[in-house]
């Protein structure tokens, strides 16, 4: 029975896509289409993301989760690999946004071994939800307790009507980093151009060694090419500034619960555990700030009334920049392998040209893409601004979606967070498949999602 409900929740979807592709754009979505929560949670289970392969299943490797900065994954020998053992944890969020940035719709829908067809969350006008009791990552805790985490991350939740373990953001994380440098940016306690000698008091495997760079620097490097030294010295300079306790007070007061940089090492900036939580939804909700919009965005629980003006005009410029020069078109996104078979194409987005080479291929931070991907940019048809994240068992993909000129207009916010990182594999990824951190089933949500955006407008 179960296999039977794929097929036809992927028949579905698929009548959905394909009219996306053969209608000329529209005005509104056809009577026909399911509302977007319905669709999102439709297209989540129709892609059967429980088919993927294990390369490290929980009998034939031992999992190390001590320290996210030097976590790894002893993977198995190839002739043990596995499926997976249940149902991933996704978390995926879509906020639609009119032409001047207005959110005029949400949907947000959670998959775990509890809700293996995968559940839309009841969200209020203001993109709040007390329906979820959100638990940090635990990667031990998803194979022995059947994805049941054990730590609260929002108190206060025990009567909540869905549990779900939140998968850890991995890089994306940086956009909470980026936001709180802005900040104080924006209150003139720092310059984009200031220098800042990065001194780490202690090693650290994960954030290298002493560095010299401005802060403009660091904000390029963490969020184009995802540097995680760059990273550790935009975080070691928030704790130099008394700034940390202050920014994730201030996700609280914004109404992004879920959003906290916690427990990361003064001395160095490193120490990125379970600690570090994000929900889908305030990440988009982050990202709608970033991308700018008039009047209030939202009303958080405690009144406040959210803006763009939480940060400066040219802060939300110059992180939109950056967000828009985005190396790791890999996910959600797979332009940096134009042309290939595999994997499937995603967002149909236009990439960066400082990435590119004469030749037309992308290298990003020393990897190497091998595709031609001019073919792709003339044939794109939106820009993603987005940030991935990713290790063994996180893959993550949030950015804001715009359609380039002459294209079927759409405009919308998408979050991606999952515990399908490198260590799980597609059973039908070719050996020369070249870099490739993701399933491909995450691309093809990308492109489905797109296409159902497009034919909505």
């Amino acid at each position: 029975m179960r296999i039977e409900r794929r097929l036809l929740a992927g028949l579905t979807t698929l009548t959905v896509t394909l009219g996306a592709l053969v209608t000329p754009a529209a005005a509104s979505a056809s009577p026909s289409e399911p509302p977007l929560g319905e669709f999102l949670r439709r297209a989540l289970d129709g892609l059967a993301f429980e088919e993927v392969l294990d390369t490290a299943p929980p009998t034939a490797a031992a999992v190390v989760t001590t320290d996210k900065e030097i976590a790894t994954v002893r993977r198995a020998p190839a002739t043990v690999i596995a499926p997976i053992a249940q149902q991933p944890q996704i978390d995926a969020t879509v906020l639609e946004l009119d032409a001047a940035g207005r959110i005029i719709g949400s949907a947000t829908v959670l998959m775990s071994p509890r809700y293996p067809d995968g559940v839309v969350v009841d969200v209020d006008r203001d993109l709040h939800t007390t329906d979820v009791r959100w638990r940090e990552w635990d990667d031990e805790g998803w194979y022995a307790n059947q994805g049941q985490g054990t730590v609260d991350i929002v108190p206060g939740r025990e009567g909540a009507s869905l549990d779900f373990m939140s998968p850890y953001p991995a890089s994306v994380m940086k956009l909470m980093v980026a936001f709180g440098v802005l900040r104080l940016i924006d209150r003139g306690t720092a310059t984009l151009d200031e220098p800042y000698p990065y001194r780490p008091a202690e090693p650290s495997t994960l954030c290298g060694p002493d560095a010299d760079d401005t802060l403009r620097g660091y904000l390029d490097r963490m969020l184009t090419e995802s540097s995680n030294e760059a990273a550790c010295a935009l975080i070691k300079f928030l704790w130099d500034r008394s700034a940390v306790d202050e920014l994730n007070q201030t996700f609280q007061n914004l109404g992004l619960e879920t959003l906290r940089l916690l427990n990361t090492r003064p001395s160095n900036g490193g120490r990125w555990t379970n600690s570090l939580t994000m929900s889908s939804l305030d990440t988009a909700k982050l990202l709608a700030i970033v991308n700018g919009g008039p009047g209030t965005l939202w009303t958080a629980p405690n009144g406040h009334r959210v803006t763009k003006n939480e940060l400066s005009r040219a802060s939300r410029e110059f992180f939109l920049s950056m967000l828009h020069q985005q190396g790791w078109n890999w996910m959600l996104s797979t332009t940096n392998y134009c042309g290939r078979e595999y994997p499937a194409p995603g967002i149909p987005q236009k990439v960066a040209p400082r990435w590119i080479a004469a030749d037309g291929t992308v290298t990003v931070a020393g990897t190497s893409f091998g595709a031609d991907v001019r073919p792709c940019n003339r044939a794109a048809e939106v820009t993603f601004a987005h940030k991935p994240g990713w290790v063994s068992t996180s893959g993550a993909d949030a950015g804001i979606v715009t359609s380039l000129p002459g294209e079927r207009p759409r405009h919308y916010i998408i979050s991606v967070f999952s515990n399908l990182g490198e260590q799980y594999v597609d059973a039908n990824r070719p050996a020369d498949a070249g870099p490739s951190a993701y399933t491909e089933k995450f691309a093809r949500l990308g492109a489905l999602i797109d296409a159902y955006q497009a034919h909505r407008r």
